[in-house]
């Protein structure tokens, strides 16, 4: 009897420290993570925010040539200063990713950019999705590589 309870007693236990752990989806505003990457973008390097991104159904300049898809996937140690500012903080690192094909490939823009986490996708003008747990924010970016007019 003594066996069985400290069975159970450990298996709850495990149960409530995995369930602690869960990986949270969120849908966060574009606007204070496209501001931190514009930062980020302008500090690593003059070509890099030459750039442009442009997500989901964005509006943008014609379209001289297409160059091909491209995506990364980008996990970050959760700082403290919350969540959400993980999330930013990994958005911002993959539109460098890209940002950093689109140069080495000669396009001048990202287009139709989304956002995903697992099955959770996103192609919002407004908001981007994001995996976050109390150790790490995940992201994952795709988008367009492609040469615009007048940039």
């Amino acid at each position: 009897m003594k066996r069985v309870s400290l069975t159970l007693s450990a298996a709850a236990i495990v149960a409530m420290t995995l369930a602690g752990c869960a990986t949270h989806v969120k849908s966060l505003p574009l606007q204070s993570a496209t501001s931190l990457n514009t930062a980020n973008a302008a500090e690593n390097s003059g070509a890099g925010s030459s750039v442009a991104i442009y997500f989901g159904a964005q509006p943008h300049a014609p379209l001289t040539r297409d160059i091909g898809a491209a995506s990364h996937s980008v996990r970050i140690a959760r700082s403290s200063d919350g969540p959400e500012a993980s999330c930013d903080k990994a958005l911002a690192a993959a539109l460098d990713k890209l940002r950093a094909d689109a140069r080495q490939k000669g396009a001048n823009a990202v287009i139709n950019v989304t956002t995903r986490f697992h099955t959770t996708e996103t192609d919002s003008t407004t908001t981007y999705t994001c995996g976050v747990s109390p150790s790490a924010a995940a992201i994952a970016v795709k988008g367009e590589l492609v040469v615009l007019q007048g940039h």
